[in-house]
């Protein structure tokens, strides 16, 4: 188990460094091949050329793409130092470099946000995981009957439905019509963690909503499929209780592609959920990513692309391991 894990995290350190290099590549000589300069962007286009320069100089933007690349990973590593002329400005490890608009750190930034986008993303997938599930298996448990079309149809729609759309349904009844919900700004759960919950449930839910139809949908199927194996059929004339056979022997087989989807959806939201976060105004890093986006912000953009694929990466790595623990076959292969 321990060298599996180690191959498994061998992979993903790799695969990191590989994202890296992409995600440089998009970000610092793309806007070159467009003839847009990352230094002009960084100090707007009404600056002199000589402190357009000086900025290129600063961030080292003068030095060969390669030179640029080790910078950037030694700043990731160790941190960074930036010449400002007269002195010297050190950013600290892991360094995305400073904020075009704000002139900030881009990693204090993004840990002011973390929290939120974790908050949304955790409370969103407690609530599709197991509504998902349960609704896939009571749909398979009834198959033709009146509560398999209930959980098909409320599937139907969660899918169908955007979040920009449910979410603003929510809002203007739950919070301004019924006003069973409080608006406003975010609330930290330190606190107080019951005006956090109310702030975020409304979002949870219409998060939830449009992935819990997929995994229903996914849990029926695989259901369907497993209630008919030769071993379903052994266990019940073992005479094995029908709670048991489903919960230990189906469900088992049921979880693997469960879990598959689930580390890569819970992986994703981690990086920012943008639609979500802009309808419910919650100040994560989906937001911060579609601020910087629409004021051409690179580091930001840049800092929340690499976030998001180590979210990705790390979700990648624990569906790995659990496939491991879920079925012993794994580990032997």
């Amino acid at each position: 188990m321990i060298n599996y894990i180690l191959r498994r995290l061998v992979t993903a350190a790799l695969l990191i460094v590989a994202v890296s290099m992409v995600t440089f590549a998009i970000f610092f000589l793309i806007p070159k091949a467009a003839h847009a300069d990352p230094a002009e962007m960084y100090v707007g286009k009404t600056a002199t050329p000589d402190a357009v320069a000086q900025t290129r100089i600063k961030l080292g933007l003068d030095k060969p793409v390669y030179q640029q690349y080790g910078m950037f990973v030694k700043g990731l590593v160790v941190g960074r130092d930036y010449n400002n002329g007269p002195s010297v400005t050190h950013c600290s490890a892991p360094c995305f470099g400073y904020s075009f608009r704000t002139d900030r750190e881009v990693w204090p930034l993004l840990l002011d946000r973390l929290p939120v986008t974790i908050s949304l993303a955790i409370g969103a997938a407690i609530i599709w995981l197991f509504g998902g599930v349960a609704g896939g298996v009571i749909s398979a448990l009834k198959r033709g009957q009146i509560a398999d079309r209930f959980v098909m149809l409320l599937a139907l729609a969660g899918v169908s439905l955007p979040v920009y759309f449910t979410g603003l349904v929510f809002q203007s009844l739950f919070v301004h019509q019924w006003k069973i919900f409080q608006g406003g700004e975010y609330i930290n759960f330190v606190d107080d963690p019951l005006g956090w919950a109310n702030k975020l449930f409304l979002a949870w839910v219409s998060l939830a909503l449009l992935f819990a139809a997929t995994y229903a949908r996914l849990t029926r199927a695989q259901m369907l499929e497993t209630m008919g194996e030769d071993y379903i059929r052994t266990a019940r004339a073992k005479g094995l209780k029908e709670r048991v056979v489903i919960g230990k022997h189906a469900m088992r087989a049921v979880l693997t592609p469960i879990v598959t989807i689930f580390g890569l959806d819970l992986g994703t939201l981690l990086g920012g959920a943008i639609l979500t976060e802009r309808v419910f105004s919650l100040p994560g890093i989906g937001k911060l990513s579609v601020d910087a986006v629409a004021s051409k912000d690179l580091p930001i953009i840049l800092g929340a692309t690499l976030f998001a694929s180590f979210f990705i990466v790390f979700a990648n790595l624990i569906v790995d391991v659990l496939y491991a623990v879920i079925d012993p076959r794994v580990r032997l292969g």
